[in-house]
């Protein structure tokens, strides 16, 4: 039996790397999906690779750092399928390069503003529709670097994926009666386009591997699997866990 039969869900930043993938298989394993994104075009092509393979998805153009954006995208959902079972909040930005005193505050704002403050709008409106449907899972994307630091110039990225981790801890216990699970994933360096084009800009490579234990980054597939066992029945049990998905890189 597909893991995640007759569930709706929702996935914000779906449009490429992880949430992508994780879109993919959410789909695969039965649920109909929101692809909520601010890159329409990119978006719609997960939706359509989602049709074409005989599932069911939406694209919603959503800025998670607007309110009314999430609202809609929440809306929205319910109005295609009906209910709102799983949420996976991706949506997330990384800034790096300068330390704390030379970090100017509209970067500050931009990182911690997409973020943290999107992490909790989109719980906002999430949080409510899975009341009706009698409860939910929400998976929310930290980092590796919301457990521990680095001296790589991410004043900001380090404390909105903290914080995404405090967030997440008490909207679980607040819920928990209620049957909504809330957890989160903190991956390392995955193998997204992005990080392939940062290290081959930087010559980091071996330095970067070096971080993880196992030696080598995390895949994308990987991410996707630890998302979709969250959001799954397998977990019943899990709630307000931050998750490491990091080849051992907090535990080094």
């Amino acid at each position: 039996m597909l893991k995640l039969q007759e569930k709706v869900a929702l996935v914000t930043g779906g449009s490429s790397g992880i949430g992508r993938t994780t879109a993919l298989l959410i789909a695969k394993e039965g649920a109909k999906v929101t692809i909520a994104s601010r890159r329409e075009e990119e978006g719609q092509s997960v939706v359509d690779e989602i049709r074409e393979s005989g599932g069911e998805a939406i694209f919603v153009k959503t800025d998670v750092s607007r309110a009314e954006d999430c609202a809609n995208a929440v809306a929205r959902t319910v109005d295609a399928f009906g209910k709102l079972d799983i949420a996976f909040n991706n949506a997330g930005v990384e800034v790096f390069g300068k330390p704390v005193a030379e970090t100017d505050e509209s970067t500050w704002d931009y990182v911690v503003g997409t973020n943290l403050k999107g992490m909790f709008l989109s719980m906002k409106y999430e949080i409510p529709e899975m009341l009706k449907a009698g409860g939910g899972s929400i998976v929310n994307m930290s980092s590796t670097y919301g457990l521990v630091a680095s001296a790589f110039g991410g004043c900001g990225y380090h404390a909105s994926k903290a914080g995404i981790i405090g967030l997440t801890k008490a909207a679980a216990l607040e819920y928990a009666k209620q049957q909504i699970r809330v957890n989160a994933i903190c991956p390392a360096f995955v193998a997204t386009a992005m990080v392939e084009k940062f290290l081959e800009e930087t010559g980091m490579t071996d330095q970067i591997k070096g971080f993880h234990p196992v030696g080598r980054l995390g895949t994308e597939e990987e991410m996707a699997q630890a998302v979709v066992f969250l959001a799954s029945n397998a977990a019943s049990f899990i709630t307000g866990t931050a998750l490491s998905v990091d080849g051992g890189m907090a535990a080094a």
